[in-house]
């Protein structure tokens, strides 16, 4: 369905619980790259102006409930969802493609068979659901994997129509009985699950891989080096901290190690994701092994402003904060790749060892 078309009776005529009142949102930048962090909670800001009833999908999705909005804004959900796309578009240059049904799993195929920009409602009706789901692939249903699509298609169940018209017993038989029951339901346009509302990510992860199976601990480090310097400025950018870090490190042979340091307290602050980063590198101790890659992940992120600070009384750590502060002001306005640390591009700037420990190795000299 196309935006404006008409969409049936308006609030007025039909009781909120019987019009199709989730909304299923794909977010995509207008020039295909990937949706920050940072855009994609001011998207779920934009939603919060119509719901609070909101449930994130990163890393660009997000699916509302706005049955309990429609009396208040005297729109229907279609009317709400061109608000939502007009305001994405004009306020964050993000087109939305937003699928309008009953509950959540015909909104979310709703969006995914719609082209980018549209919206699309299916109507609360049993005839127009059943049309809507009769030919699509029995994979369509969210649930549905490839195993159990293939088991499916085994017994020529390979199509939604033919999954609905199958007896229960039959889908229990071949898949279980519990998923034989939730796909049954499914296939016939059913579905409970309500939309909970989410806090923010409880984590945020980055990694590194080398171009060749790396040897050399300086290289490792200024990797180290830049992935703490994009976690805190993703953290900063969300208004998150973290309380623990965790390095994972991924060795020719694909076995992995990994290790989590608790920080002193929650925070975003580059140096002190870059000194617990390299505090993690150094207690493995590693000699000749071959590292294929390496990855940070920033873990029980709280709100920043939840979260307690320990006042300094140094005046290089106040100076600190403010640099990082025009930091982000620059990559904000200039993009990420605008500013980076300087070590982090070798040479010259190699990374300085850790504040309180004795250098140690070939990469733990000063400049």
């Amino acid at each position: 369905m196309t935006p404006g078309a008409d969409t049936g009776p308006g609030p007025a005529a039909v009781p909120a619980e019987r019009q199709p009142g989730m909304l299923h949102i794909r977010f995509r930048t207008a020039d295909g790259t990937p949706l920050g962090a940072g855009c994609f909670a001011q998207l779920l800001q934009l939603l919060a102006q119509f719901t609070p009833v909101i449930e994130a999908l990163p890393p660009d999705a997000a699916l509302a409930d706005v049955r309990g909005a429609l009396r208040y804004f005297d729109r229907d959900a279609a009317g709400l969802a061109e608000l939502v796309r007009l305001r994405a578009l004009a306020w964050h240059g993000v087109r939305c493609t937003i699928g309008i049904a009953v509950n959540p799993l015909l909104a979310r195929m709703a969006a995914q068979g719609a082209a980018p920009g549209e919206i699309r409602v299916v109507p609360d009706d049993a005839a127009a659901v059943a049309a809507f789901l009769d030919r699509r692939p029995a994979s369509a249903l969210h649930g549905v994997g490839p195993a159990a699509a293939r088991a499916l298609c085994a017994y020529g169940l390979d199509s939604v129509g033919r999954v609905a018209a199958a007896p229960p017993a039959t889908l229990q038989r071949i898949l279980g009985a519990r998923t034989g029951r939730v796909v049954y339901e499914r296939a016939r346009g059913i579905d409970p699950t309500p939309v909970v509302p989410n806090a923010a990510a409880r984590s945020a992860a980055a990694e590194h891989r080398f171009a060749h199976d790396e040897l050399d601990p300086d290289r490792r480090r200024r990797a180290l080096l830049s992935l703490a310097d994009g976690l805190g400025a993703r953290m900063r950018a969300s208004g998150q901290v973290a309380r623990a870090l965790t390095l994972t490190v991924r060795y020719a042979d694909r076995s992995t190690t990994t290790r989590t340091r608790r920080l002193a307290g929650p925070t975003a602050h580059g140096p002190a994701l870059v000194e617990a980063a390299y505090a993690l590198h150094a207690a493995l101790g590693l000699q000749r092994a071959r590292v294929r890659s390496v990855a940070l992940r920033a873990e029980d992120l709280c709100r920043a402003e939840l979260a307690a600070r320990q006042l300094s009384f140094d005046p290089s750590d106040d100076r600190a904060h403010r640099i990082e502060a025009a930091v982000d002001r620059a990559r904000a306005r200039f993009g990420d790749g605008s500013v980076r640390p300087a070590a982090a591009f070798g040479g010259a700037g190699r990374p300085p060892p850790l504040r309180g420990a004795k250098p140690s190795g070939p990469g733990a000299t000063r400049p």
